[in-house]
């Protein structure tokens, strides 16, 4: 081991690990997915900045949140300003987003992002302190069916990468004014219990009573069970938005289950609220979720635009694929391997490495001097198609033996006519 070690709560990535969270050639395979269905639903990729102000977070996730109170890290800079870094991804996008002319143009804003997220809670697996978030925002429209297309973009994507088994919920959060009439009513109804909450549940009754339905406490859950519901207290608008997105995703094939406990960990969340879940994960089995803000970008000082997103975990997705054994494409390695026996092929393996590079030839080599028997098993390991081996008499001869690491047939070529026999063959057929 050695003098430093990761900050807890974090995790290094490498290549071939043995948990699926940490490698990332699997990662890779993740993020090309999610970006390959990006590009096909017409999203276009937003970056930001890895820390924001901090009023920037209270004011659209909610101070009374958990990760407002208890998990954003937060720091002040040395002009005094205090900066937070992003707990989440929407908040940054929709701040880039006002900032930029994406706003003033006609038509639905549709963003994505890979990106890192930080947030200070219990460290287990597959939930981090810096841990690896996909996401996507379209901004611009209220009408339902762009609710069912991120919605489905979700499910597509999870399948995509290998995880059949889902679970969708969604319910309806309504509006701020038809919630705050039936916070009253749950509030009236919760508190002769009030004694029988976890000090927890006591706090969120406190500060922000719709958090109660979050709960994982099973007595909790038991008093609530007969608690009044939010669907009860919707607006006529808000009722039809939500009958008519169930319509789309019953007409599009997707099955649901209307959870009236979902209300997400987002104060900015309006009308749509999604989470798709994977038993395979086990108790922790939010693979992850979404919802509609439609006061979210006029709150930040842009003009009134509603939007939809949702946000998942790239280890989520990583511990649920390795849990079922999923296959996964990891891509192939480099096209050639040159091999080296004796001081005389250095030079010509040299020469040859590069001009395969220089005509878009992935290819590698070995620079530890070892034999040619460990430069082969590690030709083997790399997923290289061809071995090029060069010894000292072929570097005489100026020809290559190029083997292919598959079929273990060998040919003798020219070292010029490389390039073109690879390219006549074909790459990895």
């Amino acid at each position: 081991m050695g003098k430093y070690q990761r900050a807890k709560g974090t995790h290094d990535l490498y290549p071939g690990a043995p948990a699926w969270e940490d490698d990332s050639v699997r990662w890779n395979v993740v993020e090309n997915a999610f970006r390959e269905l990006c590009f096909l639903f017409g999203y276009s990729e937003v970056r930001t900045p890895v820390f924001e102000s901090t009023d920037l977070f209270k004011r659209t996730i909610g101070e009374e949140t958990d990760i407002v109170s208890k998990e954003m890290y937060t720091f002040q800079d040395q002009g005094g300003r205090s900066l937070t870094l992003r707990p989440e991804g929407t908040a940054p996008t929709l701040r880039a987003y006002v900032d930029s002319p994406l706003s003033t143009q006609s038509g639905v804003a549709k963003m994505y992002y890979i990106t890192s997220v930080f947030r200070y809670e219990r460290q287990q697996r597959g939930r981090y302190r810096q841990h690896q978030q996909l996401g996507v925002e379209a901004i611009g429209s209220e009408d339902p069916a762009l609710d069912a297309e991120v919605i489905q973009m979700a499910m597509m994507f999870f399948r995509k990468i290998g995880i059949k088994n889902l679970t969708l919920k969604i319910n309806s959060v309504g509006s701020i004014a038809s919630r705050a009439g039936y916070l009253s009513a749950l509030k009236a109804y919760v508190e002769p219990f009030l004694g029988e909450f976890s000090a927890e549940g006591q706090g969120r009754f406190a500060a922000n009573p719709l958090r109660l339905l979050d709960t994982k406490n099973v007595r909790e859950l038991e008093i609530l069970s007969d608690a009044p519901r939010l669907k009860d207290f919707l607006a006529d608008d808000e009722s039809a938005h939500f009958n008519s997105l169930t319509g789309i995703l019953t007409s599009l094939g997707i099955t649901y289950t209307v959870d009236p406990y979902l209300v997400r960990g987002f104060d900015y969340y309006t009308k749509t609220a999604f989470e798709i879940q994977s038993p395979d994960l086990g108790a922790q089995n939010a693979l992850g979720g979404g919802g509609r803000y439609d006061k979210l970008v006029g709150e930040i000082g842009g003009n009134p635009a509603p939007g939809i997103g949702f946000g998942l975990g790239v280890e989520r997705a990583l511990i649920a694929l390795q849990a079922i054994g999923a296959e996964q494409a990891i891509p192939d390695g480099p096209r050639v391997f040159v091999v080296t026996q004796g001081d005389a092929a250095r030079a010509p393996a040299f020469q040859l490495l590069s001009r395969l590079r220089e005509h878009n030839i992935a290819s590698d080599m070995d620079y530890s001097s070892r034999n040619m028997k460990a430069q082969m098993r590690t030709a083997d390991r790399t997923r290289a198609e061809f071995a090029a081996i060069i010894g000292d008499d072929e570097a005489e001869q100026h020809t290559v033996q190029l083997k292919n690491l598959a079929s273990r047939e060998q040919v003798t070529l020219p070292i010029d006519n490389v390039v073109s026999y690879l390219t006549e063959a074909g790459s990895h057929a």
